[in-house]
Formats: C-alpha cells, sequence, structure tokens
C-alpha cells in the first residue's frame, strides 16, 4: 500500500504534470524544427509568435464568453483557436513577406537571418504589449478536472490522490491529433513531400520543379498554426503571462536540439526529455522517499535537487550538454551554423 501511495503521488506531481507540458514543447518545437529544416536558420520571433497566437485566441474567446457561446464543459477557448491561428498565419506571412524574404532573396547568412529573428521577437513583443497589456490574463473556463484528488482517494482507498485537469487531457488530445495530422501531410500529401524534398537537398529539388516560394509558405502556415496551438494549451494549463513565452523559448530550443534539430519526430521527443527532466529535478521527494522507507521516517530535507526558480536553467544545462556531447541530437539532425 505504501508503494502504491508513492507511486500515486509520484503521477500527480511529476508524471501528469510532465506530460502535458511535454506536449506542449512538443508543439512549440515542432514549430522551430520546422523552419529550420526549410529556411536553415534559428527562429528566435517564435516564443513571441506563440504569444501573438495566443492573445487572439483570448481575445476571441472573450467576445464568445460575453455572447454567451460557450462549449461546456470544454474550455470556449477551442472555439476561438481557429481565429487565432488565421491571425497568426497573417502575422507571419506578412512578416516573411516584409522581412525575411529580403534577406532570403541575398542569401543571407543563417546568422543573420537568426539576428534579425531577434527584431521580428521584439517587434512582435511591442505589439502583445500594446494590445493586451503586460498583466496575466485568465481565459480558461468549463470544467477544471477530471477527476478530483479527492475523488482518486475515495476510489483508490489510497491516502494519495492523482487530480487530473480537464486542461491536461485536452493538451494531450489536441497534442495526438495535431501531430497525427501534421505526419500525415508531410508523409501522404505532394506538398508535404515537396517539403520534406526541399528540406533534404534545396538544389536538387529546385531542379525537380518545386516551387519555393510555395514551399516557404506553406511551412510558415504550418508554424504559426502550431505556435498558436502549443500557447494556447499551455496558457490553458497554466495562465497566460505575456512575459513567460520569452522564457519558455530556451526549453524549446533545447527540446529541438535534444532532439535533433530539423528532425520532426526528435522534436516531439525532445520535448517530453526536456520536460520530464525540469520537472524531475525540480520535485521535492521528502515524502515519496518517506513512503518507501521505514515506518514513521522521513527525510530532514526536502530532497530537491533545484529549487523551481531555476527550473528554465535545467533547460540550459541541458542544451549545453547536447551541443557539447552530441550537436546532433538524439535522432542525427542537422547541426546550427
Amino acid at each position: 500500500m505504501e508503494i502504491l501511495n508513492a507511486l500515486a503521488l509520484l503521477a500527480n506531481f511529476v508524471v501528469v504534470p510532465a506530460t502535458a507540458y511535454g506536449a506542449q514543447l512538443a508543439l512549440g518545437a515542432l514549430g522551430v524544427t520546422l523552419i529550420f529544416g526549410i529556411l536553415r536558420f534559428a527562429n528566435f520571433s517564435h516564443g513571441e509568435l506563440m504569444s501573438f497566437g495566443t492573445m487572439a485566441v483570448i481575445l476571441f474567446t472573450w467576445v464568445l464568453q460575453g455572447q454567451g457561446v460557450i462549449i461546456h464543459p470544454l474550455p470556449t477557448a477551442l472555439l476561438a483557436l481557429p481565429v487565432g491561428i488565421l491571425v497568426a498565419i497573417v502575422l507571419s506571412l506578412t512578416t516573411d513577406r516584409l522581412v525575411f524574404r529580403f534577406y532570403r532573396r541575398k542569401r543571407a547568412n543563417p546568422i543573420i537571418f537568426a539576428i534579425v529573428s531577434v527584431g521580428v521577437m521584439f517587434v512582435y513583443a511591442g505589439l502583445v504589449r500594446i494590445v493586451i497589456g503586460p498583466d496575466d490574463q485568465s481565459f480558461a473556463d468549463g470544467a477544471r478536472f477530471i477527476i478530483t484528488a479527492r475523488e482518486f482517494k475515495e476510489l483508490s482507498g489510497l491516502a494519495e490522490g492523482i487530480a487530473i485537469k480537464q486542461t491536461q487531457v485536452v493538451t494531450i488530445a489536441v497534442a495526438v491529433a495535431v501531430v497525427a495530422a501534421m505526419f500525415w501531410f508531410l508523409q501522404k500529401t505532394r506538398s508535404g513531400k515537396a517539403m520534406r524534398a526541399y528540406s533534404d537537398n534545396e538544389d536538387l529539388a529546385l531542379l525537380s520543379g518545386i516551387d519555393p516560394d510555395r514551399v516557404v509558405m506553406i511551412a510558415w502556415i504550418i508554424t504559426a498554426a502550431l505556435a498558436t496551438i502549443a500557447g494556447t494549451l499551455y496558457s490553458l494549463d497554466k495562465i497566460y503571462k505575456p512575459f513567460i513565452f520569452l522564457q519558455i523559448l530556451l526549453p524549446i530550443f533545447a527540446a529541438t536540439i535534444v532532439g535533433g534539430i530539423g528532425q520532426p519526430v526528435g522534436a516531439i521527443l525532445g520535448g517530453f526529455v526536456v520536460a520530464y527532466s525540469e520537472v524531475m529535478l525540480t520535485y521535492a521527494y521528502k515524502k515519496f522517499l518517506a513512503y518507501l522507507g521505514p515506518s514513521g521516517w522521513a527525510p530532514d530535507s526536502l530532497v530537491q535537487l533545484l529549487s523551481t526558480d531555476y527550473k528554465f536553467a535545467v533547460s540550459f544545462i541541458i542544451l549545453v550538454v547536447v551541443l557539447l556531447v552530441r550537436p546532433t541530437g538524439i535522432i542525427r539532425g542537422k547541426v546550427i551554423g
């Protein structure tokens, strides 16, 4: 029974939240790896694109809620998500036409593209702060929990409960559907095959008659959609903080590089590696170890490897280690530079 309590405790505070967080990072990392695979540069504006798309979702969600349009027990934001995706797509395509296409035609160095993307990042951030402000915003509605810790205790008879939030289930379900749709697109459609060919060998793809402008346009459309979905799911699961998306860019890049940059499967794998690393290294294992030890015994300290304040430092450490030890990532991808 004590072992079951320990496992329930670990599931509640590590497995469930890390799985949802990993799905969110995976969707974000897919957008980064897609742009790198097609355009060959690290897009530092991706985090603020997530923020901008999510902002559009929030604004339209408020409109729907004000009109009494809800889909209880699911969050109304799911209805607003297509609008947010459309807004993010328009922003991405406009940015590419006004900014990135100029440097692409000059065949600028990838470092130039990366620096330009930093400038785009600040513009996006400024727009978000002007439109919605710098404060945290709450827009989640619907049922909060699928099962509460108390209900789990009553059903299982254990001293520890497992609480599963609705947003966590929605995150995983949407992520699975989006990833499945993306891989179907890349593997089965003509446009997807053209993107893969362009990513593998740009010159050979051009000789085969593939339109590079169309490939780039589709890449930005998919990236904008992934960014909006990832940002919305993250904000539903936690809360929308305009400044957090600059910070979350670090674990997203870490996930991209850990999995193998330019590799969609690697981005998904890297997302879960980074998520579980962050959660496991910042969790306090005192109560967990107490269940596994002799009766009445408990460690004197919290048995916490890192404070939660250093959560994003874990991503930085992982990023540095991978770049030093295996820069191509778990699944061999492209090397930055």
